[in-house]
């Protein structure tokens, strides 16, 4: 059954991810689920949001294969419709490392993932989007990081530049398309409650940290979640190329 309203969310088997997956879903969206590995997780996610009526399908793919990427948005095709919505939202993080003790290898898996794996994923958004290609129009949303602006010195250069590149694809591509129907925005979460912290070898990170956040308090994956939803929404038609700083005033 094709849908008016379809929102691909890579990485969405959990925390940020699996949150807008569940957001979008309340508000009528056909949702396609996107995992690398762990379909426990996605199906978990799938099975609540088909508790509640809603309508969702999971796709595994490994959005830093364009082989992948491209079986990714056939699927949604055939089963979904034409997506009017992609949030980029999967990403890797490795154990917290100064820059001197980084691999090539390490580096290299950082930028692939994280991206290569939204630049894949926009270009074939773009194509079914856009009103060049006979589209309809549609949004994009990336999720970067509070780590763009930080650079995460002793923790995760890789991963904070990895980020940076995030803003300034945002950026670019949202001016590209932006006469073609096509919206282009970020968030920029900074210290969430998710399980990514545990990928860097500290689970309980925030609670290391949350007395250096103005709010004194880590986000929920929720939050960040609303803030998609709302960048995502025709209650933000005029706003392109922008960042959601979502950090609690870090």
């Amino acid at each position: 059954m094709k849908h008016s309203k379809v929102a691909i969310i890579t990485g969405a088997g959990r925390g940020i991810g699996a949150a807008t997956a569940k957001l979008f879903a309340q508000n009528n969206f056909a949702v396609c689920i996107n995992y690398k590995s762990d379909s426990v997780s996605a199906n978990k996610v799938a099975k609540s949001i088909t508790d509640i009526g809603g309508h969702c399908i999971t796709v595994q793919a490994d959005v830093s294969s364009e082989t992948d990427v491209n079986h990714l948005f056939k699927t949604v095709d055939e089963q979904l419709g034409a997506p009017t919505v992609l949030v980029n939202n999967a990403g890797i993080l490795r154990t917290q490392s100064r820059l001197e003790q980084m691999t090539a290898e390490r580096i290299n898996s950082i930028l692939i993932n994280n991206v290569t794996s939204y630049f894949l994923c926009c270009k074939e958004a773009v194509k079914r989007m856009s009103t060049r290609h006979g589209g309809f129009g549609g949004v994009i949303v990336n999720v970067s990081s509070g780590a763009a602006r930080s650079g995460s010195p002793n923790e995760y250069i890789d991963y904070a530049a990895s980020k940076g590149a995030i803003d300034t694809l945002t950026k670019g591509l949202s001016l590209e398309v932006a006469a073609e129907g096509i919206r282009v925005n970020c968030v920029r979460p900074g210290l969430i409650y998710t399980d990514m912290h545990a990928d860097g070898g500290e689970p309980e990170r925030i609670e290391r940290l949350k007395s250096n956040i103005p709010m004194q308090r880590g986000g929920q994956p929720e939050e960040v979640a609303e803030a998609i939803y709302w960048l995502a929404s025709d209650k933000s038609s005029f706003s392109t190329g922008n960042f959601l700083d979502l950090a609690g005033g870090l």
